[in-house]
């Protein structure tokens, strides 16, 4: 019998040995969206992707035992803490017991958003409207076109903190004029110009496309959807630097850090490029057939903890073919996810529709991650202000690994 020639890819024999199922249970977790397959060496296998099968391994593990339960808590497991700011459900994502895609249907900005998150009350911390200039230390380099958006924000944020008197200051309402005054900053950082008045998805838009209310609209809505997601890698990141008590432009510039990873903001850029690719081979059908028998990935897809499609990208899908049904570049989106629905089964994840807006407007990927940085930015927030109303320290255990003290080397 053939085998896998990838070797990140396993039959169904080694998936269901790993797993400790029966082959009829692994159909199952196909049919439910816990893994996915895809054709093998012959007409009649499929083939499984080894890190998908280990990943549900682990999961199934966890639970049976305290400290192998916490360890998998880590990759998308068992929770570790409480938040009353995000709940994921299969529909959407939920803000303090509202849903996300309902408040983009509605017309929201992400400034309402944020009142939300920072349980804002009478409070409107937009109410000032920030400084006319950037302080003198941070004016060249915000103004430097030659620095990529999220290396201008975190070279910009700490110099910002020096000029806050308030960064330490514990009162709420002080905390959520400084978070408000962060959030206008930072959006204005990423696109490299300076903070103002108007609502955050106008700057953003009015950068992109000046005067293109159609576009701004889905600006608007693709902040809302992405404002926050639970503890993702760059809120936990800011929610445990908030946990010592730093102030919240030090909790903002690790949720950066994190997010220009590759493996977390780096997604945009790789769904935009997947794009690009299946318009410029000419025929994007036979394209992403290809790159699936192949065992390549397709970014911009799937989302394990949206077995059944990301509501988000479902949403901002439904928007854009409202508005650019007829543009030529959106039979470019559509004809990818045809194949990819065909072949994979996979539906477009938020990812996957921030670089399709840009693609479909002609935009390079940066717009997209810009889109993810500044919403996500209200997330960071809301955890940094509920951790350090709880005034505790995350600090997790380590469960060693390693050489035992006095082992003959």
């Amino acid at each position: 019998m053939s085998t896998p020639s990838d070797p990140e890819l396993i039959r169904a024999r080694e998936a269901c040995a790993l797993l400790g199922i029966s082959p009829a249970t692994l159909y199952a977790y196909v049919s439910r969206g816990l893994l996915s397959s895809r054709p093998g060496p012959d007409a009649r296998s499929r083939v499984y992707l080894r890190a998908e099968v280990a990943r549900l391994a682990q999961r199934k593990r966890a639970g049976r035992g305290a400290a192998r339960g916490a360890a998998q808590s880590l990759d998308r497991g068992l929770p570790v803490l409480e938040t009353r700011i995000s709940l994921i459900r299969p529909d959407a994502p939920y803000y303090r017991g509202r849903s996300a895609v309902a408040a983009a249907r509605a017309g929201a900005t992400l400034e309402d958003i944020a009142r939300l998150l920072w349980e804002c009350e009478d409070q409107d911390p937009f109410a000032a409207p920030p400084p006319a200039a950037w302080p003198e230390p941070v004016a060249a380099l915000a103004r430097d076109a030659t620095l990529p958006p999220l290396e201008r924000a975190m070279a910009c944020i700490p110099l910002l903190a020096l000029e806050q008197r308030q960064s330490l200051n514990a009162a709420a309402p002080v905390r959520r004029e400084v978070a408000a005054l962060l959030l206008r900053q930072n959006a204005a950082l990423l696109v490299g110009t300076r903070p103002d008045a108007r609502p955050v998805h106008r700057l953003l838009a009015d950068a992109w496309r000046p005067g293109d209310t159609g576009f701004a609209g889905l600006v608007r809505s693709a902040l809302v959807l992405c404002a926050d997601h639970e503890l993702n890698v760059s809120a936990f990141a800011a929610r445990v630097v908030a946990s010592t008590g730093a102030h919240l432009h030090a909790t903002v510039s690790a949720g950066l850090a994190a997010l220009s990873g590759p493996r977390h903001g780096g997604a945009t850029a790789r769904a935009h490029a997947l794009l690009q690719d299946a318009r410029a081979s000419g025929a994007a059908a036979a394209f992403i057939a290809e790159r699936w028998r192949r065992g390549d990935e397709l970014p911009g897809f799937n989302h394990l903890l949206y077995p059944d499609g990301d509501p988000r990208g479902a949403e901002l899908l439904r928007q854009l073919r409202e508005r650019c049904g007829d543009a030529p570049r959106m039979r470019d989106v559509e004809a990818v996810l045809a194949a990819t629905a065909e072949h994979s089964g996979q539906h477009p994840n938020i990812d996957g529709l921030l670089a399709a807006i840009c693609h479909v407007h002609d935009l390079p990927a940066s717009p997209a991650l810009v889109m993810f940085a500044t919403a996500r930015l209200t997330g960071w927030l809301a955890h940094a202000l509920e951790q350090q109303a709880l005034g505790t320290l995350i600090r997790p255990r380590a469960r060693y690994a390693g050489l035992a003290p006095g082992s003959e080397r």
